[in-house]
């Protein structure tokens, strides 16, 4: 597809979706595509951390300013600015996260008035415009200033716009630990704060906290933790990446330096820089390490923020590892249609969420501008094609819930617009289609936009930044200027001959690395993706390493290490490297073992757009071969009684309401009255799939080979919608299936027939007695048939969840064991006690790292 005709369709896409924020979002903070309605903090149910990027002050709004006029929407960008202006307030009674307000709300109004100050300049708009928005971003820059109160210049997560740092009363000042990213990322625009205004105290405190990340770096490893305590500076998790939690403080390190002419900055990148290609870097992947232990891998797996690196890599003139990473990207995209959240090192889901990210469009974009080549026009297009047929709905563009199921999550953050329709604008536009020259400024981690002319504004910072050591400053650590990319690409065909073997590694899922080893230590040790509990070998492997198992009264098999146990220090720490992974496994077993199943809404205006995650049943057909039909209301609704309005309902797909009676009963009950499937919505109001766990329905405690539908579950939340269409549409047509299907996909789909091909066989089993071949935290081995998980049956309606140990069980029995008094150790004892020191320290990182949202 030629370039133009992408950049159309592009238009052709973003128009309806920036009127439909206008239309049915505004003045909330963002659009809830599915219902077509605001998201107002406060109404809607709390979706955690997340909600603490709304503050109540039109954040879309607010983070799509520069992107109206990049798209030459220059009557649009006025009319958003006088309406920022006489609506938007700042002072609200509100606890709102510092890093996010920063990027999206301060980087708005700042790149807002930099394209109104350009516009002005050109004679033509925003003659009326008299530097409004610069007053609102020093207001703005004003409240999050006494974030930085602390002992260390580093800020707290979190402050309140109208109250500031208050204490519990506001949720405010009482916590101790932020990420890494959350403190590094401010020097961009609290800098050009101050260059705008001449108020350098926005840039002192910003620099003074870079300053104090830069001290407190692993100076063997010269990398960064993931976590910090903001009051003494101990790292509190040590795992270290490019992706979430440390991501942008590498991007400001160098955009600093661009955009300020500093060279300290650009001096510490080149030092990180080197350690990351040292030690992350294991092209084409980028692995999590210790900062302590830059050899020992921290993860088996990659998440999506950092696709953003080969972009920074660009910048830095790093082509090739760029080329190859984003290569792996790419084919990683191709066999999921969108970056998961995280992925494993062998290409499979981890987190199966994709909330509609840009990094990949915007390392696609630096690449193609790097390159010329037309591969990454083809990327691109992948990306809005992959957008259009599964992300957008009639009021937006939705995330993915479920990259492999392609269900939705009523949620379009902010930065969709602001960054991923201009990352994709200007990669397929000319430079006729560009009102400016977007040479002459520098784009923000939330893409926007700075003017590079900021450098040549008096620096009049009162706090001296602290110098590096002579030996930091040798010229072996700095790279004064990029390469030229013509010498580096005089045949074309260079680019491709650097991707033909990432694209065949990805193809074939590439083994994950094995685990540094010193020389002369025997054998590799046991990983927890081999271990059978039913092999003696294993047995006494993990008898050696200090592992021991306990068999629990409810059947499952919980692992125990006692590193004190271990035959010697090495055996110790081969054994706490089996229980992390083992922990690892168990936590991706959780979430990987219920597969959920796709409610697709077919019928006019949706016409497959709209997808619901939905649960699973233990009997039924299997949805291997879809079903598809018009939906009724059962009668009764609960369904635990014959059905009265058998007329409606044969043939159809029949609602009902959870509760009164056991799941296979209602569906015994519909498939009575002719129905070809069943939805059962929850009767608990408010409950969503965003934020709670799903689950099969199981059976009643007798055979369920009579029934022969479909049955799946909704909560409350995502049967509304179904409830709703139903109401105002009247005929709503869905598809029950294992994966939404493309809407070209549905024109051939035909509905199935009550009798399923095969009976479905349950991804888990019920609960049984204590069996060693399957303890509950062990995935199945490839030699293993059959699934390893355990299931406890609920009480209410038969719904199974998953039962599985965690990391706090297994710390809490060791902690408890750890404190009885030992004998005599030998030589390795005080080795081994640090080891275990390190290990419960990883362990509670590991624990945070769970919680963190991408």
């Amino acid at each position: 597809m030629p370039p133009a005709l992408c950049l159309l369709m592009l238009l052709g896409a973003l128009s309806p979706r920036l009127s439909s924020f206008q239309d049915h979002a505004y003045p909330a903070d963002e659009l809830m595509p599915l219902t077509c309605r605001g998201r107002v903090r406060g109404l809607e149910p709390s979706r955690g951390d997340v909600d603490d990027a709304l503050g109540k002050f039109s954040l879309t709004l607010i983070d799509t300013l520069d992107t109206l006029v990049l798209l030459n929407k220059t009557t649009e960008f006025e009319a958003a600015v006088r309406r920022v202006l006489s609506d938007v307030r700042l002072d609200n009674d509100i606890v709102v996260s510092v890093f996010e307000t920063n990027i999206r709300v301060l980087g708005g109004l700042l790149g807002g008035h930099s394209m109104a100050v350009m516009l002005k300049e050109g004679g033509r708009h925003m003659q009326w415009y008299q530097d409004e928005l610069l007053h609102m971003a020093k207001d703005l820059g004003l409240r999050l200033l006494p974030a930085f109160n602390t002992s260390s210049g580093l800020p707290y997560p979190r402050i309140n716009l109208k109250h500031g740092v208050r204490g519990p009363e506001t949720r405010t000042g009482t916590e101790t630990d932020t990420c890494t990213a959350c403190a590094g990322t401010m020097i961009l625009e609290f800098a050009a704060l101050s260059r705008f205004t001449g108020d350098p105290v926005f840039e002192d405190h910003a620099r003074r906290a870079l300053d104090f990340l830069w001290e407190k770096r692993q100076r063997n490893s010269n990398l960064v933790g993931t976590t910090i305590n903001i009051h003494s500076g101990e790292w509190v998790r040590r795992d270290s990446g490019v992706g979430a939690g440390i991501d942008s403080y590498y991007e400001y390190l160098l955009k600093a330096y661009i955009l300020l002419g500093d060279d300290l900055f650009l001096q510490r990148f080149n030092i990180h820089y080197a350690s990351i290609m040292k030690y992350i870097s294991q092209p084409p992947l980028l692995l999590d390490v210790h900062i302590h232990k830059p050899l020992l891998p921290a993860r088996t797996w990659m998440d999506s923020l950092l696709a953003f690196f080969p972009g920074l890599q660009v910048l830095k003139g790093d082509i090739r590892p760029a080329i190859e990473t984003h290569e792996m990207l790419y084919q990683v995209t191709k066999k999921h249609n969108f970056l998961p959240e995280a992925f494993t090192t062998d290409f499979r889901v981890h987190w199966a969420q994709h909330p509609l990210r840009p990094e990949f469009a915007e390392s696609t974009y630096f690449l193609y501008k790097a390159t010329g080549d037309p591969y990454y026009l083809e990327a691109g297009r992948t990306i809005l094609d992959n957008l259009n047929r599964f992300a957008r709905v009639p009021c937006g563009f939705a995330a993915m819930k479920d990259v492999r199921t392609g269900s939705h999550e009523d949620r379009m953050d902010s930065f969709f617009l602001a960054e991923m329709f201009k990352y994709l604008f200007l990669l397929f536009a000319e430079a006729e289609d560009i009102p400016f020259d977007v040479e002459d400024y520098i784009f923000t981690t939330e893409a926007h936009l700075l003017p590079l002319s900021l450098s040549m504004a008096p620096n009049s910072s009162s706090i001296p930044s602290n110098r590096t050591s002579d030996e930091e400053l040798d010229d072996s650590n700095f790279d004064w200027t990029c390469p030229n990319t013509r010498l580096l690409f005089p045949d074309p065909a260079f680019p491709r001959s650097l991707r033909e073997p990432i694209r065949s590694a990805v193809d074939k899922s590439c083994p994950r690395p094995a685990p540094y080893r010193e020389p002369g230590m025997g054998r590799p040790p046991l990983r927890a993706q081999d271990f059978m509990a039913n092999n003696a070998e294993h047995l006494e492997l993990l008898r050696r390493m200090g592992v021991s198992l306990i068999h629990l009264k409810d059947g499952r098999v919980q692992l125990v290490q006692h590193a004190t146990q271990a035959v010697s220090a090495v055996a110790a720490e081969d054994g706490v490297r089996f229980m992390q992974e083992m922990m690892e496994l168990s936590s991706q077993q959780q979430k990987e073992q219920l597969p959920p199943r796709a409610i697709q809404i077919v019928s006019h205006p949706f016409f497959g757009r709209v997808v619901l995650t939905a649960g699973p049943a233990q009997f039924g057909t299997d949805l291997s071969k879809s079903v598809r039909g018009f939906v009724t209301v059962a009668e009764p609704y609960s369904g635990c009684a014959e059905i009265t309005n058998g007329e409606y309902v044969r043939g159809h797909i029949a609602l009902l309401q959870r509760g009164q009676c056991m799941f296979a009963e209602k569906a015994r009950n519909i498939q009575k009255a002719g129905a070809i499937g069943g939805i059962v919505i929850d009767d608990n109001e408010g409950s969503s799939s965003d934020t709670a766990p799903l689950f099969q329905m199981a059976g009643d405690g007798r055979s369920t080979d009579d029934v022969t539908l479909p049955l799946l579950f909704l909560f409350h939340k995502e049967g509304n919608i179904l409830l709703e269409a139903l109401k105002e549409y009247r005929e709503v047509e869905v598809l029950l299936s294992d994966k939404a299907r493309d809407r070209e996909e549905e024109e051939d789909c035909q509905t199935e027939a009550t009798t399923p091909t095969t009976s479905f066989e349950p991804v888990s089993q019920t609960q049984t007695s204590a069996d060693e071949s399957a303890p509950a935290i062990v995935p199945p081995s490839q030699e293993e048939a059959g699934p390893a998980e355990k299931l406890r049956t609920e009480e209410e309606d038969g719904a199974a969840g998953p039962q599985a140990e965690t990391a706090q069980d297994v710390e809490e029995r060791d902690s408890e064991k750890t404190d009885e008094p030992q004998g005599d150790t030998d030589s390795s004892s005080q080795s081994v006690d640090e080891l275990l020191a390190d290990w419960r320290e990883d362990l509670e990182a590991f624990k945070q790292m769970e919680k963190d949202e991408l």
